[in-house]
């Protein structure tokens, strides 16, 4: 099959050349992919015009409802995917997690984007700052999407999980991509391109796929856009430096394949729960997807007493390990994605064997299941051992992208930590411990020098996602050699792909803008209580001012007695001295509770419950005799998704502000009512 990129709404074969694509497994020719003939400049141009504009005029619950039925979709085609993924020398386990654990991301950037962003096209960020000593001036920060586009430069080892888990966070932020997969396994992020395509859920221009050479592509990235690449420090290093991104200040994120490391603690000896867990999550780490993970474990850390051990379990375990054919049955692992990468893995093996032994592994493998050893491109599973980690550093520097994986002894917490450390940055490191001040230390001296440590053992093992699992809600990146990025992280990953900016004015005009309630804005006040109204019919800034209340002594003790809160500056005293209470206080519970008791319209209307309470400050004690009073404010409105047989709803957020004679706010609070439409 001939490969083809999807570019200016239609499909397109390369018009010469490209690159030949094979079979991992037999060496059999697939077909070519070729972007000759294709001008990267219109492309992109393309995705910013047409893409990103339709996406920008979506708000973030469309744009993340929009990823849910994609996801649903790509989900009823997850069998034909993994028939191609199989070709790239996937087992099914293998092929799970990309496929799956890609289209896993467009689930939760769809929850994110509903459950935790605005029903608008722009978000805000923090609180308002009141700048003017009288509140006349303020300002709110906010983000709004990037005119650009996002470039996607991605590697060879997961085509669809590469793909889904970046696209899942531009499109939630509503920025329109240009994919450009790796070539050497672009058929199969093809294959899912074509059914994102075919849906037509997302808006024409959202996606749009490279298949074969981008060379030349950052010649026309501009400093609206956002450029991320998956793969190699070195090429990283190089596409950092290319002159347009430099001379533009061209944003540029970078997940780099890292040096990571696993550290067996003191505690986990051989025999016990924990040291089982360690050798079974290493092992697992060198096999999955044959080694070819950015996250996988290449620099096996343990205590210097504890060597020979882990050496016969983990060599005990790997010999288990049956190469062949990831969809014959018996096979636990395929070969590598090209003949290319097995060559280039072979070679890493044997500059890490100048200064490290061989323990076992090291060559194509045999025995090899319905694969051919000299066509595929196989290694087998290869554990070395450094003897003096700190005067033989190749470990720390050098990767061998596959099965491969090197002992490394330390003799005290302080080797560990810095062991760790010797790698210039991972994507992820792991404790494997029960000792939780062993764990506390490592954690906190090595975080500098990790974007994601797990510490893992016993108690955890059976539900923990493993070491090498980047997750959505979790930044995936890291410093130094890892690439100094970020990717995902829930909610810190849609920022990137939008600017923040700080805009100032008076509060009223800022209340219009953001469309939430700032400080100091002006507030509109009509015969009609707020909760009397629908919640279509609110407006932010509508107010209530409340009737007054006088505390009592008796409101105090009878507070005291239904809540059993018989804190002694409510009820005695006597114990006052040396307090910062000049009397006996009411509860700040009971101050709140009155308050509603004061602002809420008793009838049944359009409010239909109390939602939560997001922010409450006590700011000013009230003594007895007080007299409060209540502004409730119309602060903010967030549409609410509702099932079938639900009542169509918001949530409305109030500003609950309580003062007293004097006119000073002794209670403010956000609380969230239930209204419906």
């Amino acid at each position: 099959m001939n490969v083809e990129s999807y570019i200016l709404g239609k499909w397109h074969m390369g018009e010469s050349g490209g690159s030949d694509l094979f079979n991992a497994t037999t060496g059999d020719l697939i077909g070519k992919a070729s972007t000759a003939g294709i001008d990267f400049g219109e492309v992109l141009d393309y995705s910013r015009s047409v893409g990103s504009k339709k996406l920008r005029s979506m708000t973030f619950h469309e744009r993340a409802r929009a990823l849910k039925a994609l996801a649903m979709h790509l989900m009823e085609k997850k069998e034909e995917f993994y028939k191609i993924s199989a070709l790239s020398g996937a087992t099914r386990v293998d092929s799970w997690i990309d496929i799956e654990g890609g289209i896993g991301n467009l689930f939760t950037y769809s929850s994110i984007g509903r459950r935790q962003m605005p029903d608008q096209t722009f978000c805000l960020d923090g609180a308002p700052d009141t700048i003017s000593r009288k509140g006349g001036f303020s300002a709110q920060h906010i983000y709004v999407p990037k005119k650009g586009c996002a470039v996607h430069i991605n590697a060879f080892n997961f085509p669809v999980w590469g793909m889904l888990e970046k696209i899942a966070v531009n499109i939630v932020a509503g920025v329109a991509a240009v994919v450009k997969p790796a070539t050497v396994t672009c058929y199969l992020t093809e294959v899912v391109v074509r059914e994102i395509i075919k849906s037509k859920i997302l808006p024409e221009g959202s996606v749009q796929l490279l298949c074969g050479s981008a060379n030349g592509i950052l010649d026309h990235v501009t400093s609206s856009d956002v450029v991320t690449f998956t793969g190699s420090a070195s090429t990283a290093n190089m596409l950092k430096s290319h002159k347009n991104v430099m001379e533009n200040n061209i944003p540029f994120n970078v997940e780099a394949d890292s040096l990571n490391c696993s550290i067996l603690g003191p505690d986990a000896a051989p025999g016990t729960a924990d040291f089982d867990i360690f050798i079974k999550e290493v092992s697992r780490e060198m096999t999955v997807k044959a080694g070819q993970k950015c996250t996988a474990i290449r620099r096996t850390i343990v205590p210097a007493d504890y060597v020979e051990d882990v050496q016969k379990a983990l060599i005990k375990r790997l010999e288990k390990t049956t190469l062949g054919n990831p969809l014959a049955e018996g096979v636990r692992m395929g070969p590598l994605a090209s003949k290319a990468q097995q060559t280039e893995v072979l070679e890493k093996i044997m500059e890490l064997r100048k200064s490290c032994e061989l323990l076992v592994g090291g060559t194509t493998g045999e025995n090899i299941i319905d694969g051919s050893a000299d066509k595929g491109a196989f290694v087998a599973p290869t554990l070395l051992y450094c003897d003096s980690p700190f005067e033989k550093t190749d470990i720390h520097s050098v990767e061998a992208f596959g099965p491969v994986s090197t002992i490394i002894p330390y003799k005290n917490t302080d080797e560990a930590i810095e062991l760790s450390h010797m790698g210039k940055g991972s994507l992820v490191s792991s404790i494997v411990t029960s000792d939780s001040n062993f764990a506390t230390e490592v954690v906190i001296e090595t975080a500098s020098s990790h974007g994601r440590i797990l510490v893992l053992n016993e108690s955890c093992s059976k539900e923990s996602t493993g070491h090498g699992s980047p997750l959505p809600g979790l930044v995936h990146g890291g410093p130094g050699r890892a690439g100094g990025g970020e990717e995902m992280g829930g909610i810190r990953g849609i920022y990137h792909y939008m600017q923040r900016t700080a805009v100032q004015g008076h509060p009223t005009m800022l209340t219009k803008i953001t469309n939430k309630f700032i400080p100091g804005a002006e507030r509109v006040e009509s015969g009609i209580h707020p909760f009397r109204k629908n919640f279509g019919q609110l407006q932010i800034g509508d107010t209530y001012t409340t009737h007054k209340r006088t505390i009592t002594e008796a409101d105090i003790v009878n507070f005291a007695n239904i809540s059993w809160d018989h804190f002694y500056a409510h009820t005695d005293e006597t114990s006052l001295d040396g307090s910062f209470f000049e009397g006996r206080v009411a509860h700040g519970y009971f101050i709140i509770s009155a308050a509603a008791g004061l602002f809420v319209s008793p009838k049944k209307g359009p409010v239909l419950a109390n939602y939560g309470l997001d922010e409450l400050r006590f700011i000013k004690p009230v003594y007895v005799g007080a007299t409060i009073g209540v502004k409730l404010t119309c602060k903010e409105k967030v549409d609410q998704e509702v099932k079938e047989d639900e009542i169509p709803r918001g949530v409305v957020k109030w500003q609950v502000d309580v003062t007293d004679e004097t006119g000073e706010t002794v209670a403010l609070a956000t609380i969230l009512t239930l209204v419906a439409k």
